[in-house]
């Protein structure tokens, strides 16, 4: 189990739609990953299971999208994440451990947001 290395990408516009699976078919395509995920899929999502990083279904928390050929981070999604991460939605099953270093991850673009992330509201 592991959560990615922050990348600091670049922020989309805050008013930008956020849609997981048409993100997914973008990143897919930009990081040439069509088959199975690799290095440049990873970036864009928060966690994947890192027993199973040949699978899809390993990637979780999904908060980058292709813009102009470049991959952003969308803030509505790190929004989504982050609501995930505090329970809504029934929350997501990550492994306890790991869930300090997500919401540090997430926190890090609340900051470049302005924002707050929602547990330390």
């Amino acid at each position: 189990m592991t959560v990615t290395r922050f990348q600091d990408l670049p922020l989309a516009e805050r008013d930008r739609k956020w849609d997981a699976a048409a993100a997914d078919k973008r990143v897919r395509a930009w990081a040439g990953a069509e088959d199975r995920p690799n290095e440049k899929y990873r970036q864009a999502h928060v966690w994947y299971d890192g027993d199973d990083a040949d699978e899809f279904g390993a990637y979780k928390l999904p908060i980058a999208d292709v813009v102009d050929g470049e991959l952003k981070v969308a803030p509505r999604a790190v929004i989504a994440a982050a609501a995930v991460v505090d329970g809504a939605r029934g929350g997501v099953d990550l492994p306890d451990q790991d869930v300090p270093r997500v919401k540090a991850h997430l926190a890090k673009y609340y900051a470049r947001m302005g924002d707050t992330p929602p547990w330390d509201r």
